[in-house]
């Protein structure tokens, strides 16, 4: 995701109404989720990106887009233990279990910088023409996929012209051994576990990229004609949907991966801007992280995560809302924990930022 403004104009307003209002944020809990343990980020300023854990040890990875470092949070003790700086705009990370290797990805250097994951000593540096952002692991292929470069506008305006956007599939070892050209930068995108295609959003082109990985090519492209700025999806693979929270106008759109079509759309809080959506298959829920912002998309604002119940796979029902804190736009779901991770971002003038750890209920 492209890089977003400091501190912005309209922002000034929530600060004071957030500075008044004690806990983690605003409004009621939801029952669906509960806060069990707020981590501080000492010394992070700035927007946070994704988050990624290592299962075995216990860990948190939280990208710190603006801080140019990337955090680990020893979940076990509930604080920051080490930090890797000199990160150029770091976006997203992997940790890979069987080879304890960390992969990065960078937008600002269009890198992935592959580290050790007990020393976190850098052994590897892979460079793209630009902008390498979500990544993913095809547990299938035993390769590390990461978006990257193409054409990207942020709030109606370029940021980047033209370009040669592809998922890039790497190797474990870091080699890129093949890749998907892509129509504009790539967002957010999610792969079937039991076929071999991936689901892309590129939200230049208000489309949905369908690929096949064992072929490496274009299957298919889904319009989405009513939704714009498709940054972040989840995938209902028991069920053949495909979850996506759209920002323009914000709004969560459900759809048949068997034939592209749309099968339901619900409202999000107006302006809610999402950059992470997940599926909790356990409890048949989809868990929605953003910022409220308004009319205007840029302004700073408190965080909330919309819940939704899946009542059967052509129907859902919001049945809650969870405010977070400031900031807040990015998380991660462990299913394996039963757990919610969200980043909350060092207010002007006020509390630092926080991993709050929610249970799923």
């Amino acid at each position: 995701m492209a890089h977003e403004e400091d501190e912005m104009r309209n922002g000034s307003a929530f600060c004071l109404m957030f500075l008044l209002l004690p806990g983690v944020a605003f409004g009621q809990a939801s029952p669906a989720l509960q806060l069990t343990t707020r981590i501080a980020l000492p010394n992070v300023d700035g927007r946070m990106d994704h988050l990624s854990v290592d299962l075995a040890g216990q860990r948190l990875f939280a990208t710190a887009f603006d801080n140019h470092t990337l955090q680990v949070i020893d979940l076990q003790a509930g604080r920051q233990v080490s930090t890797i700086p000199n990160l150029d705009e770091p976006q997203a990370a992997y940790y890979d279990p069987a080879t304890k290797h960390l992969f990065v990805t960078s937008g600002g250097d269009g890198t992935v910088k592959i580290f050790d994951g007990g020393t976190l000593r850098l052994l590897q540096t892979v460079k793209f023409s630009a902008d390498v952002d979500n990544v993913r692991y095809d547990a299938r292929g035993k390769h590390v996929i990461v978006g990257y470069g193409g054409e990207k506008s942020l709030y109606g305006q370029a940021t980047r012209q033209q370009g040669d956007g592809a998922l890039a599939i790497m190797d474990i070892a870091g080699k890129k051994v093949a890749e998907i050209p892509t129509d504009a930068h790539p967002e957010s995108f999610q792969l079937e576990q039991t076929g071999t295609r991936v689901f892309i959003n590129v939200p230049d082109k208000k489309e949905i990229q369908v690929a096949d990985l064992a072929s490496g090519k274009t299957v298919a492209h889904w319009p989405l004609a009513t939704c714009t700025d498709n940054f972040p999806m989840t995938l209902d693979e028991a069920h053949h949907r495909l979850i996506v929270a759209c920002r323009g106008p914000s709004t969560l759109l459900v759809l048949d991966t068997e034939t592209g079509k749309p099968v339901m759309a619900l409202p999000l809080d107006s302006g809610l801007f999402s950059d992470d959506v997940f599926f909790d298959q356990s409890k048949s829920r989809v868990y929605v992280v953003g910022r409220t912002t308004g009319s205007d998309p840029r302004a700073l604002a408190p965080g909330l995560v919309e819940i939704f119940q899946q009542r059967d796979p052509d129907h859902y029902e919001k049945v809650g809302t969870q405010p977070t804190g400031w900031g807040a736009q990015t998380g991660f779901f462990v299913p394996a924990w039963g757990k919610l991770f969200v980043a909350t971002r060092r207010q002007q003038g006020g509390p630092g930022g926080e991993i709050l750890v929610f249970e799923t209920k």
